[in-house]
């Protein structure tokens, strides 16, 4: 009787060949994962952006030597972004405007993260050109803060559009201030 039990398998050793079977199965299995995520790796990794494309993607900027009621221009991923440093008065008009005479109505300190610091991309929202409106001796337009002659679109001190064919402000880039004198966009 032992004999025909052990030539079926039902001896006492009968449960090994289906332990070992599964302990198999579950290494080749691991091993499977283990390659596939070998292999994908490498493909993945690739689609990350590359290094000199992760540098544009934020632009530090020292507000020390911008004075008041002066602004400089950046850049950040390729396009100019104006930094201003708004006087009192500049402020004091940009929130005194009623946002019922906006085309496209935002109030001031929706548009700032800080006084007296204004952040915005000096794109034209118009036809993508640069505003006039940076250095003291341009062209500031009917509200005093930038002005495209390629159109006619004139912007306030908070970049609001306030003339002319452009259909929006210009735009706030994401920034925030790493210190009280410094920011990072992007």
């Amino acid at each position: 009787m032992a004999e025909t039990m052990a030539q079926h398998g039902a001896g006492p050793h009968a449960g090994d060949g289906e332990t070992r079977r599964d302990f198999l199965k579950l290494t080749a299995g691991a091993f499977a994962a283990v390659g596939v995520g070998a292999i994908a790796w490498p493909f993945i990794a690739s689609m990350n952006p590359a290094r000199d494309v992760l540098a544009l993607s934020t632009t530090e900027v020292d507000l020390k030597p911008i004075a008041t009621g002066s602004a400089v221009t950046v850049v950040w991923r390729g396009k100019p972004v104006f930094v201003r440093n708004r006087t009192a008065e500049e402020i004091k008009v940009a929130r005194e405007a009623p946002l019922s005479q906006l085309p496209d109505p935002a109030p001031d300190q929706t548009r700032i993260k800080k006084d007296p610091w204004l952040v915005l991309v000096g794109i034209c929202t118009h036809l993508g050109c640069v505003p006039l409106g940076q250095k003291p001796t341009d062209p500031r337009g009917d509200y005093g803060g930038w002005f495209c002659p390629c159109h006619g679109s004139h912007y306030d001190t908070s970049g609001r559009i306030r003339k002319g064919p452009a259909p929006a402000n210009l735009m706030v880039p994401d920034y925030v201030f790493t210190s009280d004198t410094a920011i990072r966009i992007g």
